[in-house]
């Protein structure tokens, strides 16, 4: 709101101070200030769709920012998943470490045990067959009886059969042992392997990380550039409207001077009968006085007195529900506040039209006029319709209306205490009492 009010500062400063001399206008022809419009207008055209580009690369920018971002936590959360993978993995080689170092000593106990075996085997194989079966035919035919016989050829037999199975059992103990071995020594490799490969992942995780830190920065600088070239361009539009706004009003002067030769009778033909009217009332008040009567009944309400003028009446012959003078203000209650304007009496919706031709310098808020259209008929010349319903502006600023155009529709916006349209006349910025000029 405050830029604006800031714009229609400039616009208002610009078409008062701007304004060409007497001179100048007569030596500018319409043709000349139509093509400076006109290039006005390509100009401010090319202006908007530069602030458009650059409100659109901004707002592309904190897309792709945002976006940036939200990859950027998903990768540290790769990090933080990698880190936590290679914790894991650490506490597994160490534990494959601890377990090939118990192997080895289990290999070496079971190597020493079977070689302590295979040396007691050895001893007793190379005694019970340095002579073949002799010497087995010696250990049974030693015997003292048949059961003493047989007692020996069991011990004999399980002996051997004992023998042989620790033999066995032995050598499986060595192969299971050096296959356990070398499994665990294949898991220690592949381990080593994974840890180098979260390694290598975890650099390019890190190189990934810098390169959307990049990003951002420079997606930062591109949203910081995109908003001052935005504030460029909203700038220069505020400057070519007030360019604008004094060639309408150059233009508008050489036209208009024969329409304000027009309004000057005009108004001193009013102010002519309005000087007969307060003669009349006068007289009026002076015969009630003489006859004794009420005089607090005269000129209760200011009878409406004009229809003459040159401008249209924007709402028709409505009823006047507060003229243009001092009064106490309805919603303040501030006693001898000046009414700067004419109400008109009017339901929500009435459509309001311009009341003579001319160029659009404010369609929006202003301040207590609620929703407010203000229009420069030239010649110094502005007609101001307040309290518009929302929604209900039907032009746009820079926009050129012809007499009697529909522009708004009646409302209640603003400082107001029902629906009404608020119409005043501005010569040269100053607001006059409009009646004589409808």
């Amino acid at each position: 709101m405050k830029r604006i009010a800031a714009g229609m500062a400039v616009i208002l400063l610009a078409v008062t101070m701007f304004g060409p001399s007497d001179g100048y206008a007569k030596k500018t022809s319409v043709a000349e200030i139509d093509k400076q419009l006109k290039q006005l207008q390509q100009e401010v055209q090319a202006a908007k769709a530069a602030q458009e580009k650059a409100d659109s690369r901004n707002q592309e920018a904190k897309h792709y920012k945002n976006k940036t971002t939200l990859n950027l936590d998903y990768v540290l959360g790769q990090i933080a998943q990698v880190k936590g993978e290679m914790t894991t993995i650490s506490g597994k080689i160490a534990s494959t470490e601890k377990s090939l170092t118990v192997t080895a000593t289990e290999l070496d106990e079971a190597e020493a045990r079977v070689a302590s075996r295979e040396k007691l085997l050895e001893s007793r194989v190379r005694l019970m067959y340095t002579d073949g079966a002799v010497s087995y035919l010696d250990v049974l035919l030693s015997s003292t009886s048949f059961s003493d016989f047989l007692d020996r050829a069991d011990s004999l037999k399980m002996i051997v059969d004992q023998d042989q199975d620790l033999l066995v059992q032995h050598k499986l103990d060595k192969q299971t042992v050096i296959t356990k071995k070398q499994e665990l020594e294949g898991q220690y490799a592949t381990a080593k392997q994974l840890y180098t490969d979260l390694e290598a992942q975890r650099s390019m995780l890190k190189e990934k990380e810098a390169e959307k830190q990049e990003l951002i920065a420079y997606y930062d600088e591109e949203i910081q550039n995109s908003e001052v070239l935005s504030a460029e361009q909203d700038a220069k539009l505020v400057e070519l409207a007030s360019s604008r706004s004094a060639l309408e009003a150059q233009k508008d002067k050489i036209k208009a001077e024969e329409a304000a030769r027009r309004a000057a009778a005009a108004k001193a033909e009013a102010q002519r009968r309005a000087a007969l009217a307060a003669a009349k009332a006068a007289e009026k008040a002076k015969a009630s006085k003489s006859s004794g009567g009420d005089s607090s009944s005269v000129a209760s309400v200011e009878e409406y007195s004009g229809g003459d003028g040159p401008y249209l009446r924007p709402v028709g012959y409505a009823r006047i529900s507060s003229p243009f003078g001092y009064r106490t203000h309805p919603v303040t209650h501030e006693v001898g506040k000046l009414h700067t304007g004419t109400d008109f009496a009017v339901p929500q919706g009435t459509s309001i039209h311009a009341a003579d031709s001319g160029t659009v310098v404010l369609a929006q808020w202003y301040s207590g006029y609620g929703y407010c259209v203000i229009i420069d008929h030239g010649g110094g010349v502005w007609t101001l319709y307040g309290h518009i319903r929302e929604g209900g502006i039907k032009v746009s600023q820079g926009q050129r209306v012809e007499r009697g155009q529909k522009i708004a529709e009646s409302g209640s916006t603003g400082r107001s205490t029902g629906p009404h349209l608020h119409f005043e006349v501005r010569i040269n910025g100053k607001p006059v009492n409009p009646m004589p000029y409808l």
